[in-house]
């Protein structure tokens, strides 16, 4: 059922713990009515602050609103209650290689909301939820292709110990942007879009509790494998593969899909070039309506 705005969301916390808690020991799940970024709290929890030592323990942090929301390259992601499904969950975790690991999250999200039927014949459009290299969950609607989603990847080190926090946006209810706001899960040039436009029954609650666990194992799986293992389900919904895209420093190419370690492959004028940097942005350089 999908909450009204004023109705209290109820959070399946206790659900969510008891399928985490046997792989995380220690895991806890704690909601908040309002929080500057539950990205920036958890670094603050597991950086420990003068009076206020480290809290090492893997925590899922919920946040019913944002003030001030973050997204990749100090974007800002701002929603009302129940407008948006904005969590991080942050936990130990100590990869051999840290290169894939926000694209390993969102295959785990994209198949967690959308999963993709196995050995049966796709209906044409098929996926609706497709990744776009490194961090952005897209949604095919008949307007054309409108951002879902947004993932955010930070680390935090105390005492020999590295943690990760993962955090992310997800837009749950179609919104319309007020022109020139700059303060919006997507971009104010396109309405982003929402759970809803896929799955009318779903509310924010009932995608989280769709979402975490299988987070939580896809995030330990990496620990183990690397990014590797989850090469060809991101490659199964590869939003900018064979289209031509613009990198920031100005050049040009076409998108090859990306290689068993997260980079961007791109065919550009002098060669294929791999693209790993996290300041890199990239962007599509022809509009392309996926059918739905």
């Amino acid at each position: 059922m999908t909450s009204s705005l004023n109705s209290p969301i109820r959070w399946p916390a206790e659900a969510i713990w008891e399928a985490v808690a046997p792989a995380l020991p220690g895991f806890t799940v704690e909601v908040l009515p309002e929080i500057d970024s539950s990205n920036s709290e958890l670094m603050r929890r597991f950086k420990g602050s003068p009076g206020r030592p480290p809290q090492p323990e893997p925590l899922l942090l919920v946040a019913e609103q944002q003030s001030a929301g973050r997204g990749r390259l100090g974007r800002v992601w701002q929603s009302q209650r129940g407008d948006c499904l904005m969590f991080s969950l942050g936990l130990p975790l100590q990869p051999l290689d840290w290169s894939g690991l926000s694209l390993a999250v969102g295959v785990s999200l994209a198949d967690s909301l959308e999963p993709l039927p196995a050995g049966q014949t796709r209906p044409a459009g098929w996926p609706r939820i497709g990744l776009k290299w490194p961090n952005d969950l897209w949604l095919s609607t008949p307007q054309g292709e409108r951002k879902l989603a947004g993932i955010l990847v930070e680390t935090a080190s105390t005492g020999g110990l590295r943690h990760v926090v993962i955090g992310m946006g997800v837009n749950i209810r179609p919104v319309t942007l007020a022109a020139g706001s700059g303060a919006a899960p997507a971009s104010a040039a396109v309405p982003p879009g929402s759970l809803q436009d896929l799955d009318p029954g779903l509310d924010a609650a009932s995608a989280l509790l769709r979402i975490v666990p299988a987070l939580v194992q896809t995030v330990l799986a990496f620990e183990q494998f690397g990014f590797a293992p989850f090469q060809a389900r991101f490659a199964a919904r590869d939003v900018l593969a064979g289209r031509a895209v613009q990198l920031s420093d100005g050049s040009h190419g076409t998108a090859h899909g990306v290689s068993d370690t997260g980079a961007l492959r791109v065919q550009t004028a002098s060669g294929m070039t791999e693209v790993t940097s996290a300041e890199v942005s990239v962007r599509p350089t022809t509009p392309k309506a996926l059918p739905c």
